[in-house]
């Protein structure tokens, strides 16, 4: 699979951030773009909180340039997180997204959502998810049994 443009959504967080190295190692090998893009909820943006998500985003393209990488992009956009990445990820015709999650389950995350969730549910674009760190590890719940593969015929 050629990897022309990663997309990294940010939020501010030292969780969405994780992401960013992965990012880099993914571009590095070749001539890939990596955009930035943050998500401002669209009913309580003001033109300053948009300018400060700018000067974020710019603030980590300009580390990642000083890494090396030669190619970033930077966008803000309105609307839920889930939303953004999704149609973000349409718009710059992303090959892979690039993000992390709590990796949250049962009641944390009924309360809580998961973008994560969500940004699966809502593209096809291949999604390199990362955990955080801290977060345990949990058994999926049963056991798995392998069945015994079909036996083919003998050719006659």
């Amino acid at each position: 699979m050629k990897i022309g443009k990663i997309l990294v959504p940010l939020d501010g967080s030292a969780l969405a951030e994780s992401a960013i190295a992965p990012a880099v190692e993914m571009a590095r090998p070749g001539l890939a773009t990596v955009v930035l893009v943050h998500a401002a909820e669209a009913a309580s943006t003001s033109s300053e909180e948009v300018r400060e998500a700018e000067s974020y985003l710019a603030g980590v393209a300009e580390r990642m340039k000083q890494q090396g990488l030669t190619k970033v992009e930077t966008s803000v956009w309105h609307g839920t997180a889930a939303g953004v990445i999704v149609n973000a990820a349409r718009a710059h015709k992303a090959d892979v997204i690039v993000m992390t999650t709590h990796g949250r389950g049962g009641l944390g995350r009924l309360i809580l959502g998961s973008v994560a969730e969500s940004v699966l549910r809502g593209t096809t674009t291949p999604i390199l998810l990362l955990r955080a760190p801290e977060t345990p590890v949990e058994a999926p719940q049963g056991t798995g049994q392998a069945r015994p593969a079909k036996e083919s015929p003998p050719n006659e």
